[in-house]
């Protein structure tokens, strides 16, 4: 692993997970996703991953328009890298999901290395009642729906987005063998050092959050990338500051944010994103260790620039 001499923190704003009635701080509007990416950076997060929603009901949305409601003005009011989602959500097609990021050209985009079950299906048992008529079925429908990412797909993510819009990505790997499907990549000169490997601990269908699951991603990817890699760790829920804070003593970066996480302690909701990005921080500082810049993380992850994308 590239040696990290400071942390990136990556905040994953909305996702498309979570709906509206956990949580009443979950940005849905344009307005709303601005305004906590905004809040996020100035935090301390290097890093913005977005996704976008119909602002009427909260559902997940792959709607370049939509985006472009809000990447100017999260361009304008800060200077993080704008990282945009290709895996979408739930029902998606590969052209739908990739359609904001080809609009849009960003610094980064995420690439998930492998098809997986993604089980949504358990929080049902926790609400009597929804806000909206979609979201009970869009987590029953998770019980018999796989997140398809082929490696066609993934190829074509490559080409389009990669060589064709200069971006870089988040490489978001979910089991073992999702590491192994990136280092294939390598090998064949598909994608190029250095990579940012966001290993995804505690859903539902991927690599669970244990500890020695986490040490275990980790030898694993210094065995296939040696020092061509920068490491990131995300886990869902509860596990998610826990394992952060493991990770970043072993030299990882750290990714939070309502996408991953509705609380910031137990039984307490968190009000907005920026104070996930305030509790990681602290914690990271507490260890001694220093929080990198938007700058210094494209400097660290060789981003083409801010100036080179199309908002």
């Amino acid at each position: 692993m590239a040696k990290t001499d400071k942390v990136i923190i990556t905040c994953a704003v909305t996702g498309s997970i979570h709906t509206p009635t956990m949580s009443p701080h979950l940005p849905v509007t344009p307005d709303q996703i601005a305004r906590d990416a905004v809040a996020a950076a100035e935090a301390g997060a290097a890093i913005i991953h977005l996704h976008a929603r119909d602002p009427e009901t909260g559902q997940p949305s792959p709607d370049p328009d939509l985006f472009m409601r809000f990447l100017p003005r999260i361009k304008q009011q800060c200077d993080a890298v704008v990282n945009i989602t290709t895996g979408g959500g739930q029902g998606m097609t590969l052209d739908q999901r990739i359609a904001a990021a080809k609009r849009a050209s960003p610094e980064m985009a995420s690439l998930n290395m492998g098809s997986i079950n993604f089980g949504l299906y358990p929080m049902l048992s926790r609400y009597q009642s929804f806000d909206h008529a979609w979201e009970r079925a869009h987590l029953e429908d998770s019980r018999d729906a796989i997140f398809r990412n082929t490696f066609s797909d993934i190829e074509r993510v490559l080409e389009e987005l990669g060589e064709g819009c200069g971006t870089r990505f988040e490489y978001e790997c979910y089991d073992v063998g999702h590491l192994y499907t990136l280092a294939h990549f390598l090998d064949r000169g598909l994608v190029k050092p250095p990579l940012f490997v966001q290993t995804v601990f505690g859903i539902l269908g991927g690599i669970g959050p244990d500890p020695e699951n986490v040490l275990h991603m980790r030898r694993i990817a210094d065995k296939l990338f040696g020092d061509d890699y920068r490491w990131s760790i995300l886990a869902a829920g509860r596990h998610q500051m826990p394992l952060a804070t493991m990770a970043a003593t072993m030299g990882a970066n750290v990714r939070v944010g309502l996408e991953d996480s509705l609380y910031l302690a137990k039984g307490e909701l968190a009000p907005d994103n920026a104070s996930q990005v305030a509790k990681i921080r602290r914690i990271l500082e507490e260890l001694s260790l220093e929080i990198a810049t938007p700058d210094e993380a494209r400097a660290m992850l060789a981003l083409k620039g801010g100036d080179q994308v199309g908002f």
